[in-house]
């Protein structure tokens, strides 16, 4: 962090210097007193607004600085999500979190972590992927490589760039090859692994972690390729107050026939082949801690069991429609259509 300080006291030229040794990318430094509260911010604009202004180069930067700058504290971790998108979509790029008095506690760097959603996660790895054998006979589907990466990799980047840390991996068929994988950190983050000792499901497996009795858990299917908004699904279940937030995607059912409208015995209308759109759930799911503390430990449940289950006992759940990617690797033809997507994805990074 100390890159990114400078003494309010100091020097324009000081400060011109710290500019120009930063690396590259997120050029600003915060300025501090002599007892160490950060009392503003400094960019390469700023002081050149100030020469223009009549200062000279041994001027302090107390007189460069911006002083009306954003922060964070140590409040509710849920606002910090709509500072961070308000400083992300104002083209901010370094973010400070204050202690009590504030001095600098940490830096957030925008161009690498997106936001940070006060969430953990927990992704499902157990399945044996029959459909994709013999690919998945001595490698768990989590583990097959997608354009050099593994499936699983791609998810926890994606939660990483969120600022979601807490991340855990329930695993059964070839338990060990995925605890392997794991075995060093990945995106940054150290991932822990737990093994289910028998089938628990789409969702009991989650018994097997140490939740909290307070928050929210994302919960996802490890083999999905997704371009999904974490942050928006989360602030949909935040502002909806919701027990349980199901990411859907779109699915239309076209019947190839023409179907009739019925009523009292008699044909009231007849429709060419009609579409009907649906929403299918995507295997990515936010739930309410009190919700997952409800399932019995060693119970095999399946998702919408538990989702049927909280309705049921009239709770809350919403949804979430994802806008972008969405691919359960499922069978070849899905592992090669994937192969395709993200090669073409990688493509369009390198060229802009």
């Amino acid at each position: 962090m100390q890159q990114h300080t400078i003494q309010a006291n100091a020097t324009l030229r000081d400060a011109l210097g710290k500019l120009n040794a930063l690396p590259g990318g997120s050029m600003t430094l915060f300025a501090l007193t002599n007892d160490g509260r950060v009392c503003g911010t400094v960019t390469d604009g700023d002081l050149r607004r100030a020469l223009l202004a009549g200062c000279s180069l041994e001027s302090p930067v107390s007189l460069a600085m911006h002083r009306n700058f954003r922060s964070l504290g140590h409040g509710r971790a849920a606002d910090d999500v709509d500072t961070l998108r308000t400083c992300r979509r104002s083209g901010i790029a370094l973010v400070p979190r204050l202690d009590a008095d504030g001095r600098l506690d940490e830096i957030i760097d925008l161009n690498r972590t997106h936001t940070r959603l006060p969430l953990s996660a927990i992704l499902m790895a157990g399945g044996k992927g029959e459909r994709l054998r013999p690919l998945t006979s001595n490698c768990p589907k989590p583990l097959l490589e997608i354009d050099g990466k593994a499936i699983i990799d791609y998810n926890i980047e994606a939660l990483a760039r969120c600022g979601i840390s807490d991340i855990t991996v329930t695993t059964r068929y070839l338990a060990e090859r995925i605890h392997a994988h794991f075995s060093r950190p990945v995106a940054g983050v150290s991932v822990r692994c737990v093994e289910e000792t028998e089938p628990l499901g789409t969702i009991g497996s989650v018994t097997l972690v140490d939740l909290p009795d307070t928050g929210d858990t994302l919960v996802m299917n490890s083999d999905l390729l997704t371009t999904i908004s974490f942050e928006e699904l989360y602030l949909k279940h935040r502002d909806s107050g919701a027990d349980i937030t199901i990411a859907a995607i779109p699915y239309q059912v076209t019947v190839p026939f023409a179907i009739l409208t019925l009523q009292d015995d008699m044909v009231r209308g007849i429709k060419e082949k009609p579409s009907y759109s649906h929403y299918a759930n995507a295997g990515i799911y936010i739930f309410s801690n009190r919700v997952l503390r409800t399932l019995q430990p060693g119970r095999r449940t399946d998702a919408p069991d538990l989702i049927a289950e909280t309705i049921a006992r009239g709770g809350r759940v919403a949804y979430y429609v994802i806008k972008g990617t969405w691919l359960d690797v499922g069978s070849p033809t899905d592992f090669r259509q994937a192969g395709e997507l993200m090669r073409h994805h990688r493509n369009l990074t390198s060229n802009n």
